[in-house]
């Protein structure tokens, strides 16, 4: 128990044999249930948790018969807590690469209910320039732009960040089973959090790399993955939210700004296609061109603005 919740700590694993052990020896005594999620590992992850298990009574192995990614791991330990009526549900991976004396600072924001979910900010500290591969870190910087966009949470960085905390409030309001399951896991989630207007804490935590851990992350096929991920999950936000739970005009905005866009590629296509054949400017098409793209500018910067300002309240 910690400060009278039950917490439950959530471990989805795929070939973590060298680094299971130190994951579940440096959990704090505070922790009611270890939940170890193994996703269908090659190498001996579930024996050793196995062993473990054997001489800790908190440890509860879920055992994968196909491989489901990070994100199918994680919702069956979330499913887990719901079923058992936990109060808290923390995810740490079975990498290693989440320091538990982190935890604590994560926890509080939500058992004391001051924010429904909670996660770790590793680019706040100044260390994170200095400890995440610098590919990595520029990767992840540019999908938190894109996330707060389509999450709505424009307090939130570091989008990427597996290591977080939920409560039975929010555990229960999720259908875990429509949770995207692969890397783009944690973007997809702050995208349903919005809807269900939670409130996020962003909390600083410290950057652990080079532990031993290893990465089947391919930056390059993720960025576009997940940046495609995040326009579905966007306008899928806009639907759900601005239109059929609570309408609002934003939506208009974001559609003149959608369609001056469209107009603006079009009409600057034309411009350049003269340029070049025939090296002459058609001004009427120019000046058109320029109107389209400072109004979508606009619109859809209004849109924005309007989006922020609705979702301010979900910042503790």
């Amino acid at each position: 128990m910690y400060k009278g919740k039950s917490i439950c700590i959530v471990v989805p694993a795929y070939n973590e044999s060298t680094q299971i052990s130190k994951v579940i020896e440096t959990m704090p005594d505070f922790i009611d249930k270890i939940v170890i999620v193994d996703d269908k590992s090659k190498d001996n992850t579930v024996e050793i948790v196995k062993l473990f298990q054997q001489e800790n009574e908190k440890i509860v192995l879920i055992e994968h018969k196909i491989n489901q990614g990070c994100g199918g791991a994680l919702a069956s330990g979330y499913k887990w807590a719901k079923e058992n009526n936990m109060d808290v549900a923390v995810r740490m991976d079975g990498d290693g690469q989440m320091n538990p004396d982190d935890l604590s600072a994560l926890l509080d924001p939500v058992v004391e209910g001051r924010a429904d979910y909670s996660k770790g900010n590793r680019l706040i500290t100044g260390e994170a320039y200095k400890k995440i591969p610098k590919i990595r870190y520029f990767g992840n910087a540019f999908l938190s732009l894109l996330t707060k966009i389509a999450s709505g949470y424009w307090h939130i960085a570091d989008s990427q960040s597996g290591y977080t905390v939920i409560n039975k409030k929010a555990l229960h309001a999720i259908d875990w089973d429509k949770m995207y399951k692969r890397y783009g896991q944690p973007n997809d989630i702050l995208v349903r959090l919005n809807i269900y207007n939670f409130k996020i804490a962003d909390i600083p935590v410290e950057p652990v790399y080079n532990v031993g851990e290893k990465s089947g992350i391919k930056i390059k096929k993720v960025i576009f993955t997940i940046g495609w991920l995040l326009i579905r999950m966007f306008l899928w936000r806009m639907k759900e939210k601005y239109i059929i739970r609570d309408f609002h005009p934003l939506i208009f905005f974001y559609i003149m700004g959608g369609m001056f866009s469209i107009a603006a590629v079009i009409l600057f296509s034309r411009v350049f296609y003269y340029w070049i054949f025939t090296n002459y400017i058609p001004q009427i098409n120019a000046l058109a061109a320029m109107f389209s793209f400072m109004s979508a500018s606009q619109f859809i910067l209004f849109a924005m603005w309007f989006d922020m300002e609705c979702n301010k309240h979900l910042k503790p």
